[in-house]
């Protein structure tokens, strides 16, 4: 009788909510196709793998391609080169969103913040290849940026042959591309600020800075933990198209990293195992900073993943 009625209770509440099962078995689907079905693929880390063979076919190698990795002259290159460049897009990038919805937030006409949100939006949009088009032409020796610091004095460079200058301009670039789309969530959360707090702010004096420092910033800090913890977790999963397209063999000294390593190991020189075995090793470390990154929230606050 008891598993009867849990049964009866559990069809009442899909019928009830089944237009919202039904949206959500399309994202479903997806991480079932291309994200967790691929793990198989996997267990090619640890088997010499080849093509005519088959994954069950091949020699069983163990850790062979890891210490392989860990061993290549090119690695301490590659992981720095990984880490700096998630650490100035977590530095960077990360609060220039959150600093958008707060601006964003404090227009009080309507069709003009529509307008700037529209506007910060488009970018997302466009695509990778056109994006890094128009990064390239930019920076360029006769290019838009050089146009303008020439005319306080300042000698064209041709940024993305330097080397120094990589980061830079990556980030740059990364910030505008994802600073309207990426404020959306921020966006969401401000609208659930309590505008009664809001009012009691104002009667007490406190200004529009202060109204932001002290109800609103509180208010979505639970949204913005969340959101860091997930930024961390992907700390080494830098943008890969757009620094395989920006990157250059003069360039390598900063632009190398483990994804464009992979890229070249596995799909150039055909190097399956070994390129999968690098690719699984970035994602155990993205695992270890994601977990250490959710402990610490959980210690030192009331928000966490899990």
């Amino acid at each position: 009788m008891m598993e009867s009625s849990r049964w009866m209770q559990a069809r009442r509440n899909i019928i009830r909510g089944k237009y919202l099962y039904l949206m959500l078995a399309l994202p479903v689907v997806y991480f079932a196709l291309f994200k967790y079905g691929p793990m198989y693929g996997v267990v090619i880390a640890f088997k010499d793998f080849k093509v005519y063979d088959g994954i069950m076919g091949s020699d069983w190698v163990g850790l062979k391609y890891f210490k392989r990795f860990l061993s290549d002259p090119n690695f301490w290159t590659l992981v720095k080169n990984t880490i700096v460049l998630g650490l100035y897009m977590l530095i960077f990038g990360f609060p220039a969103p959150i600093l958008f919805a707060l601006l964003v937030n404090e227009i009080r006409q309507k069709w003009y913040k529509k307008t700037v949100q529209s506007i910060s939006y488009l970018p997302h949009f466009i695509s990778m290849v056109v994006v890094v088009s128009m990064v390239v032409t930019f920076t360029k020796e006769d290019g838009l940026i050089n146009q303008i610091t020439g005319l306080f004095g300042a000698e064209p460079i041709s940024f993305l042959l330097h080397a120094e200058w990589f980061r830079t301009v990556f980030v740059a670039s990364e910030i505008w591309q994802t600073i309207g789309w990426s404020s959306i969530i921020y966006l969401a959360a401000l609208s659930g600020v309590n505008p009664e707090e809001t009012e009691a702010a104002v009667i007490d004096g406190a200004n529009r800075l202060q109204q932001m420092r002290y109800v609103v910033l509180p208010a979505i800090t639970p949204t913005i933990v969340i959101m860091f913890i997930m930024n961390i977790g992907s700390i080494l999963d830098v943008s890969f198209e757009k620094v395989l397209l920006l990157q250059n063999p003069s360039i390598y000294e900063t632009a190398d990293v483990i994804s464009t390593y992979v890229f070249r190991k596995g799909l150039e020189g055909f190097q399956y195992s070994f390129a999968t075995a690098v690719g699984l090793f970035n994602s155990i470390v993205n695992l270890m900073f994601l977990v250490a990154a959710n402990q610490l929230a959980r210690k030192f606050g009331n928000s966490s993943l899990w």
